[in-house]
């Protein structure tokens, strides 16, 4: 593990980890004014960005500015459902423009206003519509976190919307059980620096709108994998996503799915995003999937 991702684990434990620690704090949160999710200056100073609204929300489009994209991606940022879009997915969204790529960043609505009830018809038109210009083989989905999930479930529901699947997956920390019931997560939280299962599980219950969370909708860890595009995901070790993929990685290869799982030892949540050695090499390596042939 590197010095700098000490400093980012322990600036997290400091600052980020009492934020969602109890049920109370995750409802004070909720409660907060949502901030702008305008991209930032630098990201529109440098590419081609655009909005449009579908389905009653904003949907941004990024790319390289007088280039034409040989590849797309769907981007769904994370942020626990509650949060909105932040500097840190911008930069990726950026690093995937200036590799060619058009990426597609829909703002889905947050949780305690909005529920994955609006989330599944909002991005299952995002990529409806970015088919009509781009082949599927082209498209990778991807996301972090919350958004990871939610893009792991939109590929399982495809099928049933009469959609083709992406070239492929590429996951961030995904959540992938909304009731973070795997038996092992109790010592992961210990020396977890971020996120806390109190606070998640208060989130996850406002994104669920009464639904039972453990439908393959909101636990996309319960969901079929037949049939998926290759799925990679990447975790580290100091978080609470790491069982849910290792499982999901052993149920892929029990039901004969692709699902590769990159783990990093010592790394944080959502590691790929974070200014550390190891999260710099995983970023470049995720532009080179999703950019490359």
């Amino acid at each position: 593990m590197s010095l700098q991702m000490r400093v980012v684990a322990g600036v997290l434990r400091l600052t980020r980890k009492p934020r969602m620690a109890t049920a109370e704090r995750a409802r004070q949160r909720m409660a907060e004014p949502k901030t702008p999710a305008q991209p930032p200056k630098r990201l529109v100073r440098r590419h081609d960005v655009t909005c449009r609204n579908v389905e009653g929300f904003p949907v941004w489009t990024v790319g390289a500015r007088g280039a034409d994209a040989q590849r797309a991606a769907v981007y769904l940022h994370g942020g626990a459902y509650i949060a909105p879009v932040a500097p840190q997915h911008w930069t990726l969204v950026g690093a995937l423009a200036d590799a060619g790529v058009r990426v597609e960043v829909p703002l889905y609505g947050l949780a305690p206003e909005h529920t994955h009830r609006a989330a599944y018809p909002f991005a299952t038109a995002v990529y409806r519509q970015l088919l009509d210009q781009v082949d599927a083989a082209a498209v990778t989905l991807t996301g972090d976190s919350a958004g990871g999930g939610l893009a792991l479930g939109l590929a399982q529901t495809l099928a049933d919307a009469g959609l083709p699947q992406p070239r492929r997956l590429v996951l961030l920390s995904p959540w992938l059980d909304l009731t973070l019931g795997h038996p092992d997560l109790p010592a992961v939280e210990a020396r977890d620096p971020w996120l806390s299962r109190a606070g998640l599980l208060e989130a996850g219950h406002a994104w669920a709108g009464g639904d039972d969370p453990t439908d393959p909708r909101l636990s996309p860890g319960n969901g079929p994998l037949a049939g998926l595009a290759p799925v990679h995901v990447y975790v580290g070790t100091r978080e609470l996503c790491l069982p849910d993929a290792l499982r999901l990685r052993d149920r892929g290869a029990a039901e004969g799915a692709h699902v590769e799982v990159t783990v990093c030892e010592g790394a944080v949540h959502d590691y790929p995003l974070v200014p550390a050695p190891e999260g710099r090499a995983a970023a470049a390596a995720i532009v080179q999937e999703v950019a490359g042939s």
